[in-house]
């Protein structure tokens, strides 16, 4: 079993699922990656470590930087996971029609 130092060890890793009944009447395979079990639950946790890790080797993301973010919803998650695990100071612009849950977990995730 992996045992990961933070949870940005662990994006990406998810599991392949192979859906039989989706393809039970078709001569296929037909196989989805479980992204929703990223650590944060997001989708796109994969981008967010992406583009802060190339934010970071370009030197535009410094110790000392905020990170903003108009977000409804994925994208936010996961850059608000991120920043928390490498602690960066995070600010979410969201709309008002952000769902409760939505505003909990990125709250949730503050520093």
């Amino acid at each position: 079993m992996k045992v990961a130092n933070n949870a940005l060890e662990l994006v990406g890793s998810t599991p392949m699922l192979k859906l039989n009944k989706v393809a039970r009447d078709v001569d296929a395979t037909v196989l989805a990656k479980a992204e929703f079990l990223n650590p944060s639950g997001s989708v796109k946790d994969r981008i967010a470590v992406s583009m802060i890790e190339k934010a970071e080797k370009a030197g535009i993301l410094k110790p000392d930087s905020i990170i903003v973010e108009p977000t409804s919803g994925n994208t936010g998650i996961g850059l608000a996971t991120v920043a928390a695990v490498k602690g960066y100071k995070m600010v979410v612009v969201m709309p008002e029609s952000m769902s409760m849950e939505r505003r909990k977990i990125i709250r949730g995730l503050r520093r």
